[in-house]
């Protein structure tokens, strides 16, 4: 029977819970062998984190056509969460959140991070595997990772000891829906999907039967690391690649469902979960361990039978309706967290990173942190509630916000399942749009958002909306255009040259001919000499963009002078649809109205791996005194046929001039 936590029911029957003053010990202080006393150890964690699990993907939450006992023990000896979140119904930006204990906005993930993304997490965020690695804890990553696939983002950078899974989606390959190498389109650019143990990959995933592999591999990894690491605290973290499609299952498993593949998956995972609750039995490490069952968002459900359920709830992944964010979520640690429980007090997760720390005796981050310690809540105190409130994010827009049993949703336009043909046999369905308004919620008894209460209740949308800008403050809002001031930069990968240069027009006087698109503004023509260099993220604040036009900047010295050298920069990443320029011309004049031409370059628009930056430079002629000096850059215009955006415009982004 499920005792709710937070309630005056649970006063009763928690009265005699274990407090917190014990937090950073487990319960083993005797000896396996003996009766001699060991030293207190704080406790393991093993955190499993599905991929697209639905709402209703698991069987204490209502799954159908399939069981999964493993993962519902979790929830029969331990606490069912019915209102858990992730900060952002997408997967790079939710991971970030659940690694950092942040907002994803915090600390600038956004989206799915792409397998030709410059950026990852910050060398600055501290994990909970840097946080634990700190108190003496082995820790270990198997599975997705997602914050960013070049070196200095990977798991070993960010605290794990070791390393084995997919650097991104298991759908990021030049592989067809229908498991035939693609020829066209985005996924015909993709490269072939790399297997990493730890800093580099040792092989490759090439075909739906290599994505088969998946869950028993990761889940062989997880069970070796228990037995290596059975008589000192370890953190396992183990992001399973399903259930995101495409989906994979084992010969075992294959068939065993009465749901189809998508049942398969998940009778597979769950014998997953049972290996892992079976080795920490073996090693009599079960009262020693808390164990976290969670998922990264909800259901795609344009893929049909290939996705899962969201169940009561509105949308699923890619919204910010109750279906995209709002997961299953499972915790158990015997003898600590009353088995049995469910709670319905809003929890997410970000706050597992302060509630880990203050469960091990481990110092919580530097750096600020947005999620709270849910242990009062965990162990059953009455009354608990350590959440009040939660912010709805999605791409950087401030979508809505939930405090209590009340949900405001702010106008915006929004991906929709709703009144579309979901997809067969693994390939995806169309998706709608649809647009909101200023509506409330009532969650809970209004579960699936059918009826806007906000005429009804103008004091609660008062109340909500003034909370709503304490975030915008803090974290920026795109729908209002607003820059937080406790956003953080992502990681990012710049171009081997310094970051920083000192020349003769640092700070000077610019004129463009036309402006940059209001994308990629930068700072106007300032940006481009201000003698700071762009990376290869043209998110990064130090590039213009140019959308399928061209370029000319005029820099006045001031004065006439002496000029030995003038240079302009500009970024090629043609996945993004960005080329270099077609042809640059550098000029110079004394007097603005007769320019003599130094230096012109022509490059050839052909096929590119990967990004790059490249400096146009010219020798001046010694001679008459120089004041101005013209750059002029003519655009591809639109993406060439070979490309996958070919007849789209093309982008020209440009960098620092410098001029000595």
């Amino acid at each position: 029977m499920s005792v709710k936590v937070g309630t005056a029911q649970t006063r009763r029957a928690f009265l005699g819970s274990i407090g917190a003053g014990a937090l950073a010990m487990s319960c083993r202080t005797i000896s396996r062998t003996g009766g001699r006393k060991e030293p207190p150890r704080p406790p393991n964690v093993v955190l499993i984190f599905m991929d697209d699990m639905g709402y209703a993907d698991i069987g204490c939450y209502g799954a159908q056509g399939y069981e999964t006992p493993h993962i519902d023990r979790l929830a029969g000896e331990g606490l069912k969460f019915t209102d858990f979140y992730v900060s952002q119904a997408v997967c790079s930006a939710s991971r970030a959140s659940l690694m950092t204990g942040c907002y994803s906005e915090r600390v600038g993930i956004q989206g799915a991070l792409m397998p030709w993304a410059t950026i990852g997490l910050g060398p600055g965020e501290e994990t909970i595997a840097d946080v634990l690695k700190k108190r003496g804890y082995a820790t270990a990553c198997f599975g997705k990772w997602h914050l960013g696939h070049h070196r200095p983002f990977l798991p070993l950078q960010h605290g794990f000891d070791e390393y084995f899974g997919l650097p991104y989606s298991n759908d990021m390959w030049p592989v067809g829906f229908d498991g035939r190498p693609a020829t066209q389109g985005t996924k015909a650019g993709y490269p072939v999907l790399p297997l990493y143990q730890d800093n580099d990959p040792v092989d490759f995933i090439r075909t739906l039967e290599d994505q088969d592999r998946l869950t028993g591999l990761y889940t062989e990894h997880a069970v070796r690391f228990i037995d290596e690491n059975k008589d000192r605290p370890f953190f396992l973290y183990l992001p399973h690649s399903m259930v995101h499609i495409p989906l994979g299952v084992s010969a075992d498993f294959r068939g065993r469902s009465r749901q189809g593949l998508y049942g398969d998956v998940m009778m597979e995972i769950d014998w997953s979960v049972g290996r892992i609750i079976e080795r920490l039995a073996r090693h009599d490490l079960e009262k020693d361990t808390l164990v976290i069952f969670t998922s990264d968002n909800g259901p795609w459900l344009n893929f049909g039978g290939h996705a899962g359920s969201a169940g009561p709830l509105r949308e699923g992944k890619g919204t910010m309706f109750e279906g995209g964010p709002r997961v299953p979520c499972l915790m158990r640690w015997p003898g600590r967290i009353p088995a049995g429980a469910a709670t319905d007090r809003i929890a997410s997760t970000i706050d597992l990173l302060p509630t880990i720390a203050a469960l091990t005796g481990a110092n919580p981050p530097k750096n600020k942190i947005d999620g709270v310690n849910l242990w009062p809540l965990l162990e059953g105190r009455p009354g608990a509630e350590p959440r009040d409130h939660f912010f709805y994010y999605y791409g950087r827009q401030l979508r809505a916000v939930r405090k209590g049993r009340w949900k405001l949703i702010f106008p915006h336009e929004s991906q929709s399942y709703a009144g579309q043909t979901p997809g067969k046999d693994g390939f995806p369905g169309p998706t709608g749009k649809i647009k909101t308004g200023l509506e409330l919620y009532d969650l809970v008894a209004d579960i699936s958002e059918t009826r806007d209460a906000a005429g009804d209740h103008p004091a609660v949308v008062a109340e909500i909306q003034a909370l709503a800008e304490t975030a915008r403050g803090e974290l920026g809002d795109a729908l209002t255009g607003r820059k937080g001031w406790g956003v953080r930069e992502p990681g990012r990968l710049a171009p081997d040259r310094p970051a920083k240069i000192a020349h003769a027009a640092v700070g000077g006087a610019i004129r463009l001919l036309a402006p940059p698109s209001p994308k990629y503004p930068g700072k106007g023509g300032a940006t481009l000499l201000d003698g700071e260099r762009g990376t290869f993220d043209f998110h990064d604040g130090r590039w213009l963009g140019f959308e399928g036009a061209d370029f000319e900047a005029v820099i006045d010295l001031g004065r006439p002078a002496a000029v030995a050298k003038a240079a302009v920069g500009f970024l090629e990443e043609q996945t993004s649809w960005i080329f270099l320029p077609v042809r640059v011309e550098i000029a110079v004049s004394a007097d603005d109205a007769r320019y003599d031409v130094v230096a012109a370059f022509d490059e050839a628009t052909v096929p590119a791996g990967g990004p790059r930056v490249k400096d146009y430079a010219a020798a001046i002629p010694k001679g008459a005194p120089v004041r101005y000096v013209r750059f002029r850059a003519k655009s591809v215009g639109t993406c060439p046929s070979w490309h996958a955006g070919a007849g789209g415009k093309a982008w020209m982004f440009a960098d620092e001039i410098a001029i000595d």
